[in-house]
C-alpha cells in the first residue's frame, strides 16, 4: 500500500506551524514559529495580533517545512488543517492557505479539530497506542476527559464548565507577577515551595459527575493575595505556586483515575499543553500505577500547539473516509466530535 504524505498546518493560536507527516505517525518535519516573545508584553495573547503575524509567516513556514522534509509540492497526497476550535482571524490564515494549496495541487482537504489534534499527539509519541483508551486534554482554553474508542470516534465524559486548567495558571502568573505564559512558570515556583502551605478549594462538583470547575479557585487566590496586601504581609510566590498547583493537580487526577477505573480503560494519556507539567505527570503516573494503569504523554515539543498532531489526525480522519470541501469555514468554538 502507498504511503499517504500529509502537509499539515495549525494556526488556531499564536503558532504558525506546518508539518510533514507520513502514514500519520512518522513526522518528516514539523516547524513552529512561535509569537510568544510579541505577546508576553500584553499579558496574553492578542488575537488581532496574532492574526496579523500567521500573514507574514505562513508561506516562509511552509516552505521551511517541505524543504526540511525533503519533499516538493507534487509529493502532498493530503492537506490537513485546524479549523477549529480556536482565534477565528487565526484560524482562517491556516485555514485560507491549506485551501489554496488543495486545490492547486489537486488533492483532498482534511479539517481537523485542534482538540482531537492534542489527542493525536500520543499516537506520534507511542507507536504501539492504539484506541480504546482513556484522555485527558488539558490546555489553556480546554479541559476535557475523554474516551476515545476509535480512530476519530470520541466520547466527552466531561469538561470545563468555566475557566480551562491553563487558563487558570496562566491567571495567577499574572496576578503573583510570573507573567506570560503562565503554566511553565508555577510549575518552576512550585517546585521550591510547599504545595500543603495554603489549603485552596478543590472542585469536585456533584456526585459522579466528570466535570472540572477551577473558577472558585482562581477567585480564593486572588482573594488570598489581596489579603496578604492589604495586611502588608509577605507573599510566598514559591508556596502559592505549589499549593494552586496542587489543588488543580488534585481534581485533574481525580477524575482521570476514576474514568479509567468507571469505564475499565487500562490506558490514561494525557494531551495539551498542561500535560507538559511535571507534578501532573507525577501525580498521573503515581495514582494510577496502584490501579494497574499505564499513563501516555507526548514529549514537550508536541504538547504545545504543533502541525505535526494536525497530520495525524488528518491521516486517520482520510483513511476513515472523512474529507472536507473548499467551503469549509473556520468553527471558532468547535467541540470534541463535531463535523462540519
Amino acid at each position: 500500500m502507498k504511503s499517504v504524505i500529509t502537509l499539515a498546518i495549525e494556526s488556531s493560536c499564536d503558532e504558525t506551524s506546518v508539518a510533514v507527516v507520513r502514514d500519520g505517525r512518522q513526522v518528516l518535519s514539523n516547524i513552529i514559529s512561535t509569537q510568544m516573545d510579541e505577546h508576553k508584553k500584553f499579558g496574553g495573547v492578542v488575537p488581532e495580533v496574532a492574526s496579523r503575524r500567521h500573514i507574514e509567516n505562513i508561506q516562509g513556514v511552509v516552505q521551511e517545512s517541505l524543504d526540511e522534509a525533503g519533499v516538493k509540492f507534487s509529493d502532498i497526497d493530503i492537506v490537513g488543517v485546524t479549523y477549529g476550535a480556536g482565534l477565528v482571524g487565526a484560524l482562517l490564515v491556516g485555514l485560507s492557505t491549506a485551501k489554496a494549496i488543495s486545490f492547486a495541487l489537486g488533492v483532498p482537504l482534511v479539517g481537523v479539530n485542534h482538540i482531537e489534534g492534542h489527542i493525536c499527539a500520543n499516537f506520534i509519541a507511542h507507536k504501539e497506542l492504539e484506541p480504546p483508551f482513556a484522555c485527558l486534554v488539558v490546555s489553556g482554553g480546554h479541559t476535557h476527559m475523554v474516551e476515545v474508542r476509535g480512530y476519530g470516534d470520541y466520547n466527552v465524559l466531561g469538561m470545563t464548565r468555566d475557566d480551562a486548567a491553563g487558563e487558570a495558571f496562566d491567571k495567577l502568573a499574572r496576578a503573583i507577577g510570573l507573567g506570560y505564559p503562565g503554566g511553565s512558570k508555577i510549575d518552576r515556583a512550585a517546585k521550591l515551595g510547599d504545595k500543603e502551605a495554603i489549603d485552596f478549594p478543590r472542585a469536585y462538583l456533584e456526585k459522579g459527575s466528570y466535570d472540572f470547575s477551577f473558577s472558585g479557585l482562581k477567585s480564593a487566590a486572588l482573594n488570598y493575595l489581596n489579603s496578604k496586601k492589604m495586611k502588608k504581609e509577605e507573599i510566598s510566590i514559591e508556596d502559592v505556586s505549589a499549593s494552586y498547583q496542587e489543588a488543580i493537580v488534585d481534581v485533574l487526577a481525580e477524575r482521570s483515575i476514576r474514568a479509567c477505573i468507571e469505564k475499565g480503560y487500562k490506558t490514561l494519556a494525557i494531551a495539551g499543553g498542561v500535560a507538559a507539567n511535571s507534578r501532573l505527570r507525577e501525580r498521573l503516573e503515581g495514582d494510577a500505577k496502584a490501579h494497574g494503569i499505564q499513563v501516555k504523554y507526548p514529549p514537550i515539543e508536541l504538547c504545545t500547539d504543533n502541525a505535526a498532531m494536525i497530520g495525524c489526525a488528518a491521516y486517520y480522519d482520510y483513511i476513515g473516509g472523512r474529507v472536507s470541501s473548499l467551503d469549509l469555514n473556520a468553527v471558532p468554538g468547535l467541540r470534541i466530535g463535531e463535523r462540519e
